[in-house]
């Protein structure tokens, strides 16, 4: 299993954007995935298309941990069903995975800057329930407090997003120097996974131009593809629908690009691969 927290200092970057489109190539290859909707506004629960019952949310089971008993309080993401509706293939079989940890603005209560060793690892007890998936996806609140520092303390990965824009380049070196502070004094394996560049417009001379500053900056760490700007990626969302399920070739090659960025974010694990190609 590979845990990867997706994370941003400045908020409005696309961040669940880019947790939802990876979410959905996950679910396209039929890589058996957990998202925990770590963000206290819960955007990445809607767009999943959750329907809980009586299920803790990601709040409730932080609160007592090592009772949280995930596997009872994941809710199935309605992705899936329409997957298999559509006669989407891998992920039409009935060993489709696509789970979430539900969202809450309880979990607001641990976004404090002071938390201690011992709270930091809450989300490190809940996890380890988490061995029928091969991938977690964390979506991480935009900021540097107790949340987003307790998903590193779970994560074998940081994917930071950013725009093509001076104060997010400026976020993301930022972002970068706090990793490596974090990962010496409190989780020593923790590595950066990439940098996404998230909402490229392509005839932008700024955006072109900021592109090239972070490929000077963070070299081999800016990940391949970028992701352009969707015209149309609020009403997918709006909607509660997986790229890869939304007519029109604007959506399709979306998908297909966020294909390429999940292959290129686990390619360095032998473990987590497409099941079609077993």
């Amino acid at each position: 299993m590979q845990v990867i927290s997706i994370s941003s200092l400045k908020g409005g970057v696309g961040k669940t954007s880019v947790t939802t489109g990876l979410a959905s190539a996950a679910l396209a290859a039929g890589i058996p995935t957990l998202v925990v909707d770590l963000d206290p506004h819960a955007d990445a629960s809607t767009a999943l298309a959750v329907r809980p019952d009586d299920q803790l949310d990601i709040g409730r089971m932080l609160k007592s941990p090592r009772r949280a008993r995930l596997a009872e309080n994941v809710v199935p993401s309605g992705w899936v069903e329409r997957a298999r509706a559509n006669g989407s293939s891998p992920a039409s079989s009935a060993g489709s995975v696509l789970d979430v940890a539900v969202g809450s603005a309880y979990t607001g209560i641990y976004d404090r800057p002071d938390l201690g060793r011992r709270d930091l690892r809450r989300l490190s007890a809940v996890l380890a329930g988490a061995e029928g998936y091969e991938l977690v996806l964390v979506d991480c609140p935009p900021s540097l407090n107790g949340l987003t520092r307790m998903a590193w303390s779970a994560s074998d990965k940081v994917t930071l997003v950013a725009e093509p824009g001076l104060f997010s380049v400026a976020g993301t070196e930022r972002t970068m120097r706090a990793i490596q502070l974090f990962k010496n004094e409190f989780a020593p394996n923790l590595s950066p996974a990439g940098i996404v560049a998230n909402r490229v417009r392509s005839g932008s001379a700024e955006h072109t131009f900021r592109l090239s500053e972070m490929q000077s900056m963070f070299g081999e760490l800016l990940l391949a593809p970028n992701i352009p700007e969707q015209a149309n990626w609020q009403q997918i969302q709006g909607a509660a629908h997986a790229i890869h399920h939304w007519p029109g070739d604007s959506a399709k090659n979306a998908a297909a690009l966020f294909d390429a960025l999940l292959a290129n974010l686990l390619k360095s694990n032998g473990s987590v691969r497409n099941r079609s190609q077993r």
